[in-house]
C-alpha cells in the first residue's frame, strides 16, 4: 500500500533555531520551509520534518541515521564543526567514537543540538 510512496521522517525539538543551524548549516540539508509549528528539510529525497514541540525528554534509542561512504571523513568532517561522537562504556569503541558490529559494519552515535539522537 505504501511501498511505492515516498517517506516523511519526523523528530521534535524545542529549540528551532539550533535544529535550523545543526541540519542546515551543520549538515547541509536544504531547508524548504519554516514556520511556528515546524522547520522542514530535504534530507536527500527524504522529507525530514523538525516538529517545533513544547516539552520533550529525549529518549536512548536512534532516531535518524545515515549511511555514508566513509564514516571516519563523516566523523572528521563533523568534528571539524565541533560535534563529536558519543563514546558508550558498554560498547567498544574506537578513539572517534566508531563501533564496529558482528557483521563489520562501523556505527558512530552523536546527540544534536537539538535535544535528538541519530546515528
Amino acid at each position: 500500500m505504501l511501498a511505492h510512496k515516498n517517506l516523511k521522517a519526523f523528530v521534535p525539538t524545542m529549540k528551532p533555531g539550533k535544529a535550523r543551524s545543526f541540519y542546515k548549516d551543520i549538515l547541509g540539508l536544504k531547508l524548504l520551509s519554516e514556520d511556528n509549528y515546524a522547520l522542514e528539510f530535504d534530507a536527500n529525497g527524504t522529507l525530514l520534518r523538525v516538529t517545533i514541540v513544547d516539552n520533550f525528554k529525549p529518549h536512548p534509542f536512534t532516531v535518524l541515521g545515515w549511511n555514508v561512504d566513509n564514516i571516519s571523513t563523516s566523523i572528521k568532517q563533523l568534528n571539524d564543526k565541533n560535534i563529536f561522537c558519543e563514546k558508550y562504556d558498554f560498547l567498544e569503541q574506537d578513539n572517534s567514537g566508531v563501533w564496529t558490529s558482528p557483521n563489520g559494519s562501523k556505527v558512530a552515535w552523536l546527540k544534536t543540538p537539538t535535544e535528538m539522537f541519530f546515528h
